[in-house]
C-alpha cells in the first residue's frame, strides 16, 4: 500500500521507479499478478474476478498511427462509477465559447501573479479561467486557467468529457491518483491528464499549489516533427512517464464530479472509482520534466521563430496551424552575431499567452513575476520593453547563457477572449502597454540613424 491508499504494480520498468517511460507508447502493467490477460483483452472470465472494460480516446476507425485506447481489468465496470447526475456550479470555470459583451479582449494584457485568497479549494473549485478561445461544443480550441489549490480531494474524484489537461506547476507539489496510476509533479515538471480519466488530485506536502493549465479541447497533444532536425533533441519520447497500475477497493460513499459540455454535474457512488487492478494500452496520463527539454537555437546570426522551441502540440484541420502549441522558454546560450537577440517585435495571426515559472523572460526583464501571466492576442503588435531594446542593441554579443529563466506559451489559431475574472478580478496590470510608451525614434534620414542612448 503507498501513502495514498493505493495498491500499487511492483513493476518499476524503466529508471524511475513507479514509470514507465514513452510517449505514446503501447504500455502494459499490473499490480496483482496474472491480472493482465495475455494474447486477448475480453476473455469470457478475467482472473480475480475482474470486468475488462476499454477505455477509447479516439473513433474506432481513426488511422492506426493516431488510434488510442486502454484495455482496464477493474472491480466494477464504468457504469457503477456513476449514477443520476445533478448540475452543479462552478463558478470560475468557464468553457468556450464565452465572449461578454462589458469584457474587451482586443490588447495586450499581463497579469501579476493570482494570489491564495485563504479560502479552502479543492483542484475543482480553485480553477481560475482566464481566456476561452473556440468551441467546446465542436470540440476546437482551448481554454487557459490558473489553479489555486489549497486542499486535497477526499473521496472526491473528478473527469472532463470535454477536454484533456495540460497542467503546469508553477508553485507546489501535486499528486494525480488517476484510474490508471499515481503521478507526482512540482514546478519545472508537467503532467498531461487525457479526457475521460477520472482522478483525484491531493497536496502531498500539504501545502498551497498554484500553476496553470491548458485545456484542450480539440485533437490530443502530441509531439512537434522534427523536420530537418531530425531524431533528437527538443523532447524526446523516453523522457515522458507514464505510470504503472495502482487501485484502491475502498467501500466508501463518494462523490463524482464530471465536465460535460462545459457544464458541472455530481454524482454519488458507494465506493472508490478508482479500480482498476491491470491496463495495456496507450491512452494513459503522463509527465514531463521540463529541464530533460534540449532546445535548438541559431548558431551563427538571426533570432529563430518561438516555434522552434515547441514541446508539444495539438493539430488542427489546417496543416502546420496547430490548435495549440506548448512552447518553452528555458535556459539556453545566445550565440548568434551581428543579432537582436530577443524575440522580435511582430504581429501574429496566433493567439499567445505566456506564464512564467520562475526567473526572468529576457523580452520583458520587469513586471513579469513568476507566476505572472501575459495575452498578446491574435494580430496585435508585441514585442521587448524600451529596456530590453536597449541592452540588446547596445550590448557586446559574445556567448551569453540565459540563466534562471523558465517561461512557457500556449498559442492557439483562435482569439482568446478574456473571462469576467480576468477583467474584473485578477491583478491584471493596468499600465502594461505604457511598457513601449518610451520607444524611441531613431531615424533620422542617414544610413547610421541616430542610434546613440
Amino acid at each position: 500500500m503507498t501513502e495514498t491508499g493505493l495498491t500499487s504494480s511492483t513493476n518499476t520498468m524503466g529508471t524511475t521507479p513507479g514509470y514507465m517511460p514513452g510517449f505514446g507508447n503501447d504500455f502494459e502493467t499490473e499490480a496483482l499478478p496474472g491480472a493482465l490477460p495475455q494474447g486477448m483483452n475480453s476473455p469470457q472470465k478475467c482472473a480475480y474476478g475482474l470486468y475488462g472494460e476499454q477505455l477509447s480516446g479516439t473513433a474506432f476507425t481513426a488511422p492506426s498511427h493516431q488510434n488510442e485506447r486502454t484495455w482496464c481489468y477493474r472491480i466494477r465496470p464504468s457504469v457503477k462509477h456513476v449514477g443520476r447526475f445533478e448540475k452543479i456550479d462552478v463558478p470560475y470555470w468557464k468553457s468556450a465559447p464565452h465572449v461578454l459583451d462589458d469584457v474587451i479582449s482586443l490588447g495586450q494584457y499581463r497579469w501579476d501573479p493570482i494570489p491564495h485568497s485563504g479560502e479552502v479549494l479543492t483542484w475543482v473549485t480553485g480553477m481560475r479561467t482566464v481566456t476561452t478561445a473556440g468551441d467546446v461544443y465542436t470540440q476546437a480550441g482551448m481554454a487557459t486557467h490558473v489553479y489555486l489549490v489549497t486542499e486535497s480531494m477526499v473521496d472526491e474524484y473528478f473527469f472532463s468529457a470535454d477536454s484533456e489537461l495540460l497542467v503546469v506547476p508553477q508553485e507546489g507539489r501535486l499528486r494525480f491518483c488517476t484510474e490508471l496510476g499515481v503521478i507526482d509533479i512540482e514546478p519545472k515538471e508537467i503532467a498531461i491528464l487525457p479526457r475521460g480519466l477520472v482522478y483525484r488530485v491531493e497536496l502531498p506536502d500539504g501545502k498551497p499549489a498554484r500553476g496553470f493549465v491548458c485545456e484542450n479541447y480539440g485533437q490530443k497533444l502530441e509531439l512537434p516533427g522534427r523536420g530537418p532536425i531530425g531524431a533528437n533533441c527538443m523532447a524526446n519520447r523516453r523522457d515522458f512517464k507514464t505510470p504503472v497500475a495502482a487501485f484502491e477497493d475502498r467501500e466508501v460513499k463518494s462523490r463524482v464530479v464530471i465536465k460535460w459540455q462545459g457544464q458541472f454535474h455530481e454524482t454519488f457512488i458507494g465506493h472508490s472509482p478508482l479500480d482498476v487492478v491491470a491496463w495495456h494500452g496507450n491512452y494513459a496520463p503522463c509527465k514531463y520534466d521540463l529541464r530533460d527539454y534540449c532546445p535548438i537555437g541559431a548558431i551563427l546570426f538571426d533570432h529563430p521563430d518561438p516555434s522552434i522551441f515547441t514541446v508539444l502540440t495539438a493539430p488542427s484541420g489546417v496543416p502546420g496551424t496547430a490548435n495549440i502549441d506548448f512552447v518553452l522558454f528555458r535556459e539556453r546560450w545566445m550565440t548568434m552575431e551581428d543579432t537582436f537577440r530577443p524575440p522580435w517585435y511582430h504581429k501574429n495571426v496566433m493567439s499567445e499567452l505566456m506564464g512564467n515559472i520562475y526567473g526572468e523572460y529576457d523580452a520583458k526583464p520587469d513586471g513579469f513575476a513568476p507566476g505572472g501571466i501575459s495575452l498578446h492576442n491574435m494580430m496585435l503588435p508585441h514585442g521587448p520593453d524600451k529596456t530590453a531594446f536597449d541592452k540588446a542593441t547596445h550590448s557586446n554579443l559574445g556567448p551569453e547563457k540565459l540563466d534562471n529563466t523558465m517561461s512557457f506559451m500556449f498559442e492557439t489559431r483562435f482569439p482568446q477572449h478574456l473571462t469576467e475574472f480576468a477583467a474584473k478580478e485578477a491583478p491584471l496590470q493596468d499600465d502594461y502597454i505604457d511598457c513601449w510608451e518610451s520607444l524611441e525614434k531613431h531615424f533620422d534620414g542617414t544610413p547610421e540613424g541616430n542610434w546613440k542612448r
